[in-house]
Parts: C-alpha cells; sequence; structure tokens
C-alpha cells in the first residue's frame, strides 16, 4: 500500500474529501517522525510500537576492493508489531 492509497482508503472511511485525508495522513505520519527525532518511543495499541536503535561504529571491508572502511555509528527507525496485529496476521 502506498500513501496515495492510504489517503485514498481514508477519505472514503471518514466521508471526507482526499485533500483533508492528505493533510490528516501526513501529520500522522510526522507526528511519528518528529517524536522518534526526539528520542521518543511511539506506541498505537493494537498496531505496534517504533522506536529508534542506535547501531554502534563498526569496521566492515569494500566487498570490491578488499580494503577495509570505517562504518559510523547510526541511528535506525525499529517497527515492533503488537500482539494483536500478529494474532491477525498469524490466523
Amino acid at each position: 500500500m502506498t500513501k496515495a492509497e492510504l489517503v485514498e482508503i481514508v477519505a472514503k472511511e471518514a466521508g471526507i474529501s482526499k485533500k483533508d485525508a492528505e493533510v490528516i495522513v501526513k501529520s500522522v505520519i510526522d507526528s511519528i517522525v518528529s517524536a522518534l527525532n526526539q528520542g521518543e518511543k511511539v506506541e498505537i495499541r493494537g498496531f505496534g510500537s517504533f522506536r529508534i536503535r542506535e547501531r554502534r561504529a563498526r569496521n566492515a571491508r569494500n566487498p570490491r576492493t578488499g580494503k577495509p572502511i570505517k562504518v559510523p555509528s547510526k541511528k535506525v527507525p525499529y517497527f515492533k508489531p503488537g500482539k494483536e496485529l500478529r494474532t491477525i496476521l498469524n490466523q
């Protein structure tokens, strides 16, 4: 599902225009990104939770040249599905 398809579904389900639905979807996504950017955990009951995981710096090897390279530490988003979502998907 794409963002455009999600906007269309929200508009149809809520009985609002696509433009209003797009504002709602964008607002929700922006709120989640903003909270993660501030280091907060985002939990949506029945769906799952979003968190930020810190990956340590490490040494790697360029597969083409074989030369060692340093990969810097970085933050990556992580999604953990909720129990209800896992149950629905596994039925």
